[in-house]
């Protein structure tokens, strides 16, 4: 068996595991596993920003108020201090690692953009490619740095616990992670004595999203069914302004395009309709605005409704959006002249893996870091730039508390080999596919944006049935990367149908239309293994 012993074992490669990394390799080896390439990550594809207090007239307590009131008061506030307040510093370290952020005119240091949800202009960005920078910028220091080892295209199965030991230890504790290698077919056992899940959303459990394919909720599963606590599933944000294009699927529209100006308008008539349904129109919280997206599309029967930019001047637009200007403009539609077909789209996962403010799980060894986490900052709907921060903040906080605990981490014992003797291979791929399909389509059509009892109770229905069908495929068969994600998506669909049928109001995100009112108390709906 090769041997992938490490002192920390990173599972994702975006923002929260590179952090995380970088912050724990001046005193620890650390291996970062990708499960395709290193780049392929949510992260790249952040376009908006990174929201921080950065310049004066805003206030910490301006971003903490906006952050609570987009989550429908369900958030935890002392961890929505903590982020906050730890927000400009980590724009610095990002600067200092050469993230080229616009820069501002005259005193302002960078050029800062305004998102929905936002009282001010706190959104530091890099053009409309923020994310890809910032990737980037992280690479290349974790790529020069000796102590970490960058792997991709390893696709992680289940977190090692003690029951995987040569000795049996019931303590719960994960020393690491089983991953099968694409290239080989073989899984492997990576080892150590902490391990960090950023794994990122699940957002790919439905039929349209803005995610990369690999958005299966691959850690929610695997802590799941490890032992961890999971909250707030219900939560599933569905970003307004998805690109409708029968070639073009997953292009997200910024928000920041509405923050400086872009309107919403029927097809139709071009009338403008957000302010029918709220008083901050184009720049009401992403659950609002989906949700009046969604209403006007099955109102009038439409496949979409247009985002309109091009009353703003054209040297605006093209210094603003130069990457979606492009784009769009390889497909023929001009932004500076013509408005952009949008529908919304499953785009962020705001429940998780419960965290502490130290990134820690309930199981001794496991953290976990950015969107496939519940750590309190989000309530029931997060507010826009808020995300990148997440995984910045979090990641460098589970790196510190590892390295103060180190001596109290203890070494993995023997780990087994993974036992493939009793599968083979199948011939049969075709239903891992088939019932991707059908996860995707039932929970777009019975969990999306809005929902009734009865849907989800058909939702529940097809989600035990397809239990049993992979349960049983994942039994008699070789393990391959489709297989994996399958066996995820099952996992989270139920999950999320669990903790919305358990969920008697509409608060943020979740919207039921058995239950419109808001209930007197925010509760968080925990999920117990």
């Amino acid at each position: 068996m090769p041997d992938h012993s490490h002192d920390v074992v990173v599972i994702g490669s975006g923002a929260a595991g590179l952090t995380a990394a970088l912050n724990l390799a001046d005193h620890h080896r650390v291996v970062v596993l990708a499960k395709a390439g290193i780049s392929e990550g949510s992260t790249a594809r952040a376009q908006g920003g990174i929201a921080a207090v950065l310049e004066p007239g805003d206030t910490f307590e301006s971003h903490i108020e906006d952050t609570m009131t987009a989550g429908a008061g369900l958030n935890d506030r002392r961890t929505v201090e903590f982020v906050v307040e730890n927000a400009p510093a980590a724009i610095e370290r990002l600067a200092e690692l050469g993230v080229p952020f616009n820069p501002g005119e005259q005193q302002e240091r960078w050029h800062l953009t305004r998102e929905g949800g936002h009282s001010h202009r706190r959104i530091v960005h890099v053009d409309d490619a923020t994310g890809w920078a910032v990737q980037q910028a992280l690479e290349r220091a974790a790529i020069a740095h000796p102590n970490i080892t960058l792997v991709p295209d390893m696709a992680a199965i289940d977190l090692i616990t003690g029951r995987h030991g040569v000795r049996y230890s019931g303590d719960g504790h994960v020393w690491g992670v089983y991953a099968l290698d694409r290239a080989t077919g073989q899984v492997e056992p990576f080892t150590g004595r902490a391990t960090i899940l950023a794994t990122g959303g699940a957002s790919r459990a439905y039929l349209f999203s803005t995610s990369p394919r690999g958005a299966t909720g691959d850690g929610i599963a695997m802590a799941w069914r490890a032992g961890c606590r999971i909250s707030n599933m219900e939560f599933n944000q569905f970003h307004p302004t998805c690109l409708f294009h029968p070639e073009v699927k997953n292009f997200l529209i910024t928000e920041a395009m509405r923050g400086e100006g872009g309107q919403l308008k029927l097809p139709t008539d071009g009338h403008r309709f957000m302010p029918d349904f709220d008083p901050r129109a184009e720049l009401a919280p992403r659950d609002i605005v989906a949700r009046a997206i969604d209403h006007e599309i099955k109102r009038l029967g439409l496949d979409y409704v247009h985002l309109d930019i091009s009353h703003r001047p054209p040297e605006f637009i093209e210094a603003h959006f130069p990457t979606i200007a492009k784009r769009l403009l390889e497909i023929g539609i001009d932004i500076k002249t013509q408005p952009i077909p949008v529908v919304p789209a499953a785009h962020y996962t705001c429940g998780g893996i419960v965290i502490d403010r130290h990134g820690r799980t309930d199981l001794p060894g496991l953290y976990a870091a950015g969107e496939c986490t519940q750590s309190g900052l989000h309530g029931a709907n997060r507010l826009a730039s808020n995300s990148l921060l997440e995984c910045f903040v979090f990641g460098q906080s589970a790196a510190e508390h590892i390295k103060a605990n180190w001596t109290d981490l203890p070494p993995p014992p023997l780990i087994r080999a993974w036992d493939e003797s009793r599968v083979s291979d199948s011939d049969e791929d075709v239903v891992v596919q088939h019932n991707w399909r059908e996860i995707r389509r039932f929970m777009w059509d019975y969990v999306g944006i809005v929902r009734t009892t009865k849907r989800l109770e058909r939702a529940q229905h097809r989600v035990a049935l397809l239990r049993q069908e992979v349960a049983e495929y994942y039994g008699n068969y070789r393990v391959t990367p489709d297989l994996i994600e399958l066996r995820n998506l099952v996992e989270v669909a139920d999950l999320i149908v669990r903790s919305a049928l358990h969920r008697k109001e509409s608060r943020g995100l979740h919207y039921t239309l058995d239950y419109p009112g808001l209930l007197p108390e925010a509760v968080d709906t925990v999920l117990v293994p």
